[in-house]
């Protein structure tokens, strides 16, 4: 290759796309680069179906690494999506790395080489399994595919990973100016979440404003986390679509097993939930028990009523929702809930509006001096009860966290206090400190008095 590759991507940062058949270790290899279990791998073919993306770095350099699905001749359900999908990331991309085994050429590995034939100038093929000296010299035969770039690796032991990075900084120019996305815009994380079916890869799609997604109405379709970022008021937002969550015991294969478990560490990465509920279906016992898991962090939450549009209109429809929401599900009382339809995109917008709203509060900070004199107007208003020896005092407060949202409060006696009081404090908190949509965080501490 003469000349230098150049970026395509629209942050200025390059992109290389991984492809190749099922089971050739595109995504071992792919979360080897990562430095982390990413993408789900696993015996069973076909596993990785959505793009995965993730940033790379060495020897000072970035790129944007996406991991595809398997690329298959013969194509049945979900498999000519990916399929399509991965030619079409690929075709996009700055640089492939076409994963081969070295043990053997299949027919999947033929169709996808004449495809990339097109895009030699931009393919180095990977030939991975490369994992004993016995293996090394059958590397040279993989250069009668007409490819020029062709290095040997394992990606499980991470044997070539630097000649790879010598190639990748042979054949791309970091050297030139690239366009780099504004930091000073804030960043806002967004899991979307809830059980299979409800909606969750058509209304990241939708925010994304492409097919970051395969949409199928097989339950399950989604499995890796799923990332992608848009733009939206100055703000940059970046999604997470993660795996339908079942209830355990219908949650069989391994594959499912990692996917879900890895939907509910999306939570920690994640400022605001989107709890996508069947508006058809209803609330079920599932979606509390994720609820639980995204108040227990202390993430903002709101639930997302898709299909709302098939629903027959009755008079006071939403109110009489949103009253059985805090009836059945008092742990999501503050929740915001926003009916949408994200097949049409009816309603998108407001929750972008609430997303906005949830962010603000979890980064508020509420300076210690009006906290107190909140306090002395809550106490003064109901006092604190009772105990044996006299009457509970709270003395002090502060908050001591933005996002989750934390407050801590000091009192005379710790044992006994009780939970209706300290309910009453946070009610307050959400009143009259501006916390009403997020969830709180609040201790109760004796306070060590000085002799």
């Amino acid at each position: 290759m003469s000349d230098l590759i150049t970026s395509q991507s629209e942050n200025g940062m390059p992109v290389i796309a991984v492809i190749g058949r099922p089971n050739v270790g595109k995504s071992t290899l792919f979360n080897r680069m990562l430095g982390k279990r990413k993408a789900i791998t696993d015996p069973t073919p076909g596993v990785t179906r959505d793009p995965i993306e993730g940033i790379y770095n060495f020897d000072n350099r970035s790129v944007k690494l996406i991991d595809t699905g398997g690329y298959k001749v013969e194509q049945e359900g979900l498999d000519s999506q990916v399929s399509n999908r991965s030619l079409k990331v690929m075709e996009d991309a700055d640089l492939v790395l076409f994963i081969m085994d070295v043990v053997e050429i299949t027919p999947e590995d033929e169709a996808l080489k004449k495809i990339l034939r097109r895009y030699s100038k931009k393919v180095i093929v990977v030939v991975n399994k490369v994992d004993n000296h016995g293996r090394e010299a059958d590397v040279w035969n993989f250069f009668s595919l007409g490819f020029e770039h062709v290095i040997g690796m394992s990606a499980e032991h991470g044997l070539g990973l630097t000649e790879l990075d010598e190639k990748l900084e042979e054949l791309i120019d970091f050297d030139i100016k690239r366009e780099t996305e504004d930091n000073t815009n804030p960043l806002i994380s967004l899991a979307i979440m809830g059980k299979p079916n409800t909606g969750k890869s058509t209304l990241t799609n939708r925010l994304l404003g492409r097919k970051a997604s395969i949409v199928s109405d097989i339950p399950g379709t989604t499995r890796d986390i799923v990332e992608g970022s848009f733009d939206h008021d100055g703000k940059v937002y970046k999604v997470l679509d993660t795996a339908g969550i079942r209830r355990k015991k219908k949650v069989g294969e391994n594959v499912e097993y990692y996917s879900v478990n890895r939907a509910f560490k999306s939570i920690d990465e994640a400022d605001v939930v989107l709890l996508m509920i069947d508006a058809i279906e209803g609330l079920a016992d599932q979606d509390k028990k994720i609820a639980a898991q995204i108040v227990n962090k202390g993430r903002g939450v709101i639930l997302v009523l898709n299909k709302w549009d098939k629903l027959k209109e009755i008079p006071n429809q939403m109110e009489a929702v949103k009253d059985r929401i805090k009836f059945l599900f008092p742990i999501l009382s503050f929740a915001p809930v926003v009916p949408i339809s994200a097949l049409t995109g009816e309603g998108v917008d407001k929750i972008l509006n609430q997303i906005n709203n949830v962010w603000s509060q979890l980064n508020k900070r509420v300076d210690t001096a009006r906290v107190n004199e909140a306090l002395k107007r809550w106490t003064e208003n109901q006092e604190p009860p009772r105990h044996s020896s006299g009457r509970f005092k709270v003395s002090y407060g502060t908050q001591v966290r933005t996002n989750p949202v934390h407050f801590v409060f000091f009192i005379n006696r710790k044992n006994g206090f009780p939970d209706s009081y300290q309910q009453y404090i946070i009610n307050n908190i959400r009143k009259d400190l501006g916390f009403s949509q997020i969830p709180l965080q609040v201790d109760i501490k004796e306070k060590q008095w000085k002799v």
